[in-house]
């Protein structure tokens, strides 16, 4: 019979050491390969733009000294990190007097690979533009710095913008795409925006949530049970409508402006339905007191995870080839349970079983008894890293050749290998599942084991891995 370890039934919560959600302590990325970045810096450059703005009037408008300020700000702190840096004027749509756009480019990888990350930098002549944008701006900010301490080898081009004069009609992204040959706007392969993502009445929204691009962002979000929902309000409102004019990919995240928290939404997510997501929107209010630093640092976190998965390692968005960095996260389960999903307590370093490598598994079923209990991961399929392999030990109390228990791995609901108490081996045998009909796709992956009613069958899974194939 199967015995558990308190520790093993633990949420997914607490496991990361989160208590309950949505208080998130740093750390908690679920991909090894994406590092934390720290909220602490982002709220430092949150900080010095709001000293900027109070030196101008409290407004870091696009054609005021304060957005100037806060252009200078940024650039300097992407030079001295070895960004190539280019302010672009805005010389047509745009404002009488508007500032630059500003673009920084990290000077690796393919040039005809490229994933955007962009914020708008102005304010509205309100406030200072705390969360509408200093959030997305400082954030943005934070992941450059830490991609350039991190100075990992790239596949694909990372691009980062800080746009004017968005408050006046995302003018300056306007200007930009507009700006570029149809070869430029061709190797951009996607392009992310992050507008307002400290709201503190807050909701956790993706951009086209169920679109491609937006699946590692989605997949980071998921990773924490926060649930994510299409950002509607926001949709053809901020600069990433720029680039979807010309047919190019975007996601990004949000928390929300001046629409209401329903109530489905505040049970979900914490916070008060019936009121404005960002009650201080497009007021003097947006100060640094408006600022919900938990939806910060997610934020932050995803993006990095986000700029990992896209751009280091395999170097793109699921539909290229290689295997460089493994789509599987945490898949021998020692770095707790996330991002996986379903029956977590299942995953443990657990008496009576142990695993293939390392310390911890998970024992599905086991029990002698109906029951069924399954863990679930999604993840983006790359085209030439399509062989799913796993590492299996069946330990059962039946005899004979009779299937009554089985084990089932599973693609978005589709059966694609079924084992049972009559395949079990001594010790743990390497299975593999080709994968090549989900190339350049998101898909869900599950792992169930079921009991019938008598004699135990405990299918214990480790070590899951994408492989080329």
């Amino acid at each position: 019979m199967k015995r558990r370890f308190a520790v093993a039934s633990l949420s997914l919560a607490v496991v990361l050491g989160l208590g309950t959600l949505p208080a998130v302590a740093a750390g908690t990325a679920p991909a090894a390969q994406s590092p934390d970045v720290d909220v602490t810096k982002v709220k430092a450059h949150l900080t010095e733009l709001h000293s900027i703005a109070g030196r101008n009037g409290g407004t870091r408008r696009s054609t005021g000294q304060g957005y100037r300020d806060s252009v200078a700000y940024v650039k300097g702190k992407l030079q001295a990190a070895g960004y190539t840096v280019t302010e672009q004027p805005c010389t047509s749509g745009c404002s009488s007097g508007a500032g630059p756009n500003l673009i920084a480019e990290w000077p690796h990888g393919d040039a005809n690979d490229v994933y955007m990350f962009g914020a708008h930098l102005d304010s509205v002549s309100a406030g200072p533009g705390m969360n509408d944008n200093g959030s997305g701006s400082a954030a943005l900010l934070e992941n450059a710095l830490t991609l350039a301490r991190q100075n990992p080898t790239m596949q694909g081009r990372v691009r980062f913008a800080w746009w004017t004069d968005e408050e006046q009609g995302l003018n300056g992204s306007d200007f930009y795409v507009r700006s570029l040959s149809s070869a430029q706007r061709s190797a951009i392969t996607a392009y992310y925006n992050f507008d307002m993502i400290a709201s503190t009445n807050g909701g956790y929204f993706v951009n086209h949530v169920t679109s491609a691009a937006a699946a590692p962002m989605k997949a980071y979000w998921d990773s924490l049970g926060l649930q994510p929902e299409e950002n509607t309000e926001g949709a053809g409102r901020s600069d990433d409508y720029s680039f979807e004019q010309y047919g190019i990919p975007t996601s990004g995240y949000a928390m929300g402006a001046s629409a209401r928290k329903t109530s489905a939404q505040a049970a979900k997510w914490g916070g008060t339905a019936g009121t404005s997501y960002d009650p201080c929107y497009h007021r003097s209010c947006d100060n640094l007191d408006n600022i919900n630093t938990t939806g910060l640092d997610r934020a932050s976190d995803g993006i990095a995870y986000t700029i990992w998965q896209r751009a280091v390692g395999t170097g793109d968005d699921g539909g290229g080839d290689g295997c460089d960095t493994d789509p599987v996260v945490n898949g021998g389960f020692e770095s707790g349970s996330s991002p996986w999903t379903g029956d977590t307590g299942t995953i443990g370093a657990h008496s009576g079983q142990s695993a293939h490598t390392g310390t911890r598994f998970a024992w599905l079923a086991g029990y002698g008894s109906t029951h069924t209990e399954s863990v679930a991961q999604t993840v983006t399929v790359p085209a030439g890293c399509t062989r799913l392999t796993y590492w299996l030990h069946i330990d059962t109390d039946e005899s004979g050749t009779t299937a009554y228990d089985t084990f089932k791995v599973k693609a978005d609901g589709t059966t694609l290998a079924t084992l049972s108490n009559a395949d079990a081996r001594d010790g743990y045998v390497q299975r593999t599942v080709d994968l090549g009909a989900y190339a350049g796709r998101q898909v869900a992956l599950s792992f169930t084991g079921s009991e019938d009613g008598s004699l135990q069958t405990g299918f214990v899974l480790d070590d899951v891995s994408l492989l080329a194939g």
